[in-house]
């Protein structure tokens, strides 16, 4: 895959997975934005139907108040029995009509309760039908004329007068007595509780009710204050010209709770597979990366590969045409020489085959690794010499400094031999000039440690992160100038895994490296 195609693929994977997370963001907003509504819908109409039943018991209440003091003939004063006559003209059809009839006046001092006035002076009349006048009725009186007709059209007009009489009396009572007079914190709390659960809203709430001026009255549960963002307000009473008087606010601390709940499955629902897509998204990219990166490593390996082959084969092809050569031929110690040459030629190229299978083979779980005891001072000492020989070639030295009490693990002693030699061998490949390697062990309780160390041309802290990831290498001008496959390191980190151990690395860029591993004892 190039790299454009590469690079055009993940951004379309980067823009339909925002695009599929904004709709479902945007869903997941509309649906809490509409239940916030439909709360707000439910709220709006339970407080109406507040306001109007505390209107109509307000208004029940002064009727009832009325109705009795009237009725209370123990207020009355004043009592006569007089002779009344009335007439009344009307002027469209010019005619005259003329009732007479005896009637008992009753005086009462209506109580400035009602008033502004400090009194007022209401008079009952009983005849055959009663009615109330007062001194600013003068003249109107009670009567009944030959007609039931005409009776009724009296009647009627007098009760129009009496309503609005009536009227005025409460909006002066209204205007003199006090807010928590004319209802209680219990009413107005059981009837708002009673109204939301109407409509299934059984949440805990705190209310309160204002002036037009914003003044805060008695009527509220314990120290409530206005929040307006978080509090519904309503109209709760009027005065005479339709204006507001009052306001109730009420306000729900569990009301985002509430409005979740209704959601809280589908929500879940969403958010998980939000979160599925981004993690599937985010594996499928960092798999994308990986196999890119493993194409470009094989990509080297094979490179790699056929350079380390062609020089034992190019050895091998040049052994045989000297074999083959009449004067060599017959020279049975050049003869030697040369198979001998073929025989380590092939041999080098069997161990690289083998490294290469035995990591497919780890990758696989097929490779057998069957553990005793085993002592590592021992096993450190025969990895020692296997690399001996290149070490003095090179004209190295390698220095031990044993210092564990136990050395006795349970492992396999070909496959730390060869971890061993390895890290040895690595060390040797990046040391410039005569190597020189040191080699120290140490004990735990649990554990038992060694540390090799060489002074070689170290690494950077990006090269320690990948150095024990399968072919890979250190790339720096010509990638042959070190043999190597990059697997050794990659088998090191798989044998000690398989042995339930660590292994990693400190390094400084040209003062060399330290591996240390960590076995588990007996």
């Amino acid at each position: 895959m190039g790299k454009k195609m590469f690079v055009l693929i993940v951004v379309l994977m980067s823009i339909s997975l925002i695009g599929i997370i904004a709709v479902q963001l945007f869903w997941i907003n509309n649906a809490v934005e509409s239940r916030n509504e439909q709360f707000k819908n439910d709220i709006q109409k339970s407080l109406g139907n507040v306001t109007q039943r505390i209107n109509d018991k307000e208004e029940a209440f002064f009727d009832k108040k009325m109705e009795d003091f009237f009725d209370n003939v123990g207020l009355a004063n004043d009592a006569q029995i007089r002779n009344y006559l009335f007439q009344e003209i009307d002027t469209i059809t010019k005619e005259r009509f003329s009732i007479g009839t005896t009637y008992l006046e009753e005086n009462f001092k209506l109580p400035t309760e009602f008033l502004d006035n400090d009194s007022i002076i209401v008079k009952r009349v009983t005849g055959k039908q009663d009615f109330f006048h007062s001194r600013l009725i003068k003249g109107v009186d009670n009567a009944f004329s030959s007609t039931d007709e005409n009776r009724y059209s009296f009647t009627k007009r007098f009760k129009k007068i009496e309503n609005a009489y009536n009227s005025a009396y409460f909006e002066d009572y209204k205007k003199i007595t006090p807010l928590h007079q004319r209802i209680s914190n219990n009413d107005l709390n059981n009837t708002i509780k009673e109204e939301l659960e109407k409509r299934n809203v059984y949440l805990d709430f705190k209310y309160g009710v204002y002036s037009k001026d914003g003044l805060a009255t008695k009527l509220k549960s314990g120290y409530y204050t206005i929040n307006k963002k978080e509090s519904y307000p309503y109209p709760l009473f009027f005065n005479e010209n339709g204006d507001v008087e009052y306001e109730l606010y009420v306000t729900f601390p569990s009301k985002d709770k509430h409005i979740l709940s209704g959601l809280s499955g589908i929500l879940i629902l969403s958010l998980s597979f939000i979160f599925i897509i981004i993690i599937a998204f985010s594996s499928s990219l960092y798999q994308l990366i990986r196999q890119k990166k493993i194409s470009e490593i094989k990509t080297d390996f094979i490179n790699n590969m056929t350079h380390e082959f062609k020089t034992p084969i190019a050895t091998i092809n040049l052994a045989l045409d000297s074999i083959k050569n009449p004067k060599i031929i017959n020279d049975n110690e050049k003869v030697l020489r040369y198979v001998k040459m073929i025989r380590d030629e092939n041999k080098r190229m069997h161990s690289q085959v083998e490294n290469v299978l035995r990591i497919s083979r780890l990758e696989k779980n097929q490779l057998d690794i069957s553990k005793e005891t085993i002592d590592m001072h021992d096993t450190i000492e025969d990895a020692i010499t296997h690399v001996s020989l290149l070490i003095a070639d090179r004209k190295g030295t390698i220095n031990t400094h044993f210092e564990a009490i136990i050395t006795e693990i349970p492992g396999n002693e070909f496959h730390l031999t060869n971890i061993i030699v390895n890290i040895l061998e690595n060390g040797l490949k990046y040391s410039e000039g005569a190597p020189k390697i040191d080699v120290y062990t140490e004990s735990t309780n649990k554990f038992f440690i060694f540390k090799i160390k060489d002074e070689g041309i170290g690494m950077s802290k990006a090269v320690q992160k990948q150095v024990f990831d399968k072919f890979y290498r250190e790339q720096k001008g010509n990638i042959h100038d070190v043999k190597g496959h990059g697997l050794g390191l990659a088998y090191v980190k798989e044998i000690v895994e398989k042995h339930h151990g660590t292994v990693f690395v400190e390094s400084e860029k040209g003062k060399g490296s330290t591996f240390t591993v960590k076995l588990p004892l007996i």
